[in-house]
């Protein structure tokens, strides 16, 4: 083989690897958010887990995620709210203090991104 072409493949692999860690933010369990809020506020996180409760209308609402080692809540604008039982994963910002439909909750997730 050439040099020319090992340094091609090796560039070439050195940018998938690139792409698959940026492309898979690090999960963080939500044992950790809940234990420590204010150290999250305001921060970007990945949450994964199965879904325990949701309720919304006309594509906003709200969604309780668990994971094996608690349980949050997620806000949703965009995607509406996935059913229970649904394995998500999550990403978004950490709100403390927020309201939803008469109800209140100490800390949210306000989504931006979903992959199933």
């Amino acid at each position: 083989m050439s040099k020319t072409f090992v340094n091609t493949v090796s560039t070439m692999l050195l940018a998938i690897a690139t792409l698959f860690l940026t492309a898979c933010p690090t999960r963080t369990s939500i044992e950790k958010i809940n234990r420590d809020p204010g150290r999250y506020a305001g921060k970007e996180v990945t949450i994964a887990g199965r879904v325990s409760n949701s309720f919304g209308a006309l594509g906003t609402g709200v969604f309780e995620m668990e994971d094996d080692t608690g349980r949050m809540w997620v806000y949703s604008q965009r995607y509406g709210v996935p059913s229970t039982g649904a394995k998500v994963a999550v990403t978004g910002r950490i709100e403390q203090g927020f309201s939803f439909g008469g109800r209140s909750f100490a800390t949210v997730l306000r989504e931006s991104e979903r992959r199933h």
